[in-house]
């Protein structure tokens, strides 16, 4: 499965879910917040943009910002929120894609880096946002903290949620950090509907190892975008890292 299947039209138009979820103001509120204090007066790099989901309310606080995205449905979402000369994008794979021009600050939200599903191509990643941004720029990932622990010995599916009408379980391949997410809709009816994406989990430590590869070094680490404390418990990370500063 791969990434342009994912993201196909019909995804991106259900993707969207203002007010509910990661839109949720308690969500995204923070998360624009402390991107915008990064980028601390200078140009935002989204890799993977998506709908615009950040992209968007960021720019409104008026912070220049460019995108790549990979999906052209997903573009055409954003493009209903903002036009080119809002917010630029390049149609691309984020290991490898080209935005003219520097940054202050280069980010990837909500597990984004986990949808490139080997190793060399997540240093790839990270390397290519170091070409974009400018000495002394930043770097900032939102990741999950792989759950593995959660398998029961012998089995490789994992539920995740089950609610009124939504279940979601992982199957993982832990032998290639691999995981496929599967979220089932349903009614009151007999049919169900499917949405599957694959990723690559990383472990904290090892994106640092990553980061350094690519010649950042580690600023700060905390659990959420509202700078909570990361410990043992937590479920996900927001982790900056920096180039050094010019010589």
């Amino acid at each position: 499965m791969r990434q342009g299947e994912v993201w196909d039209a019909e995804t991106a138009r259900s993707y969207d879910t203002p007010g509910l979820g990661m839109f949720e103001p308690e969500v995204l509120g923070p998360t624009v917040n402390r991107l915008a204090a990064l980028a601390d007066g200078g140009r935002a790099l989204e890799f993977a943009v998506g709908t615009g989901r950040v992209a968007v309310p960021l720019a409104r606080r008026g912070v220049p910002v460019a995108g790549i995205e990979l999906s052209r449905p997903m573009l055409d979402q954003l493009r209903t929120k903002a036009d080119d000369a809002t917010i630029p994008v390049v149609v691309e794979d984020m290991a490898t894609g080209r935005v003219p021009g520097t940054f202050q600050l280069v980010y990837l939200v909500y597990n984004a880096l986990s949808n490139l599903l080997t190793q060399e191509e997540q240093v790839a990643c990270l390397r290519n946002a170091a070409r974009h941004l400018v000495p002394g720029g930043r770097l900032a990932i939102e990741l999950w903290v792989p759950d593995t622990g959660r398998l029961p010995p012998g089995q490789q599916a994992v539920v995740w949620r089950s609610e009124p009408g939504y279940i979601g379980l992982d199957t993982f391949d832990v032998s290639r950090q691999r995981v496929v997410s599967h979220h089932f809709s349903f009614g009151d009816g007999p049919e169900a509907r499917v949405f599957r994406s694959p990723h690559r989990y990383v472990w904290p430590a090892e994106l640092d190892l990553m980061a350094q590869l690519a010649g950042f070094e580690r600023e700060s680490r905390h659990a959420d975008w509202s700078g909570t404390e990361f410990t043992p418990e937590s479920r996900s990370h927001v982790s900056v890292y920096r180039l050094p500063p010019a010589a």
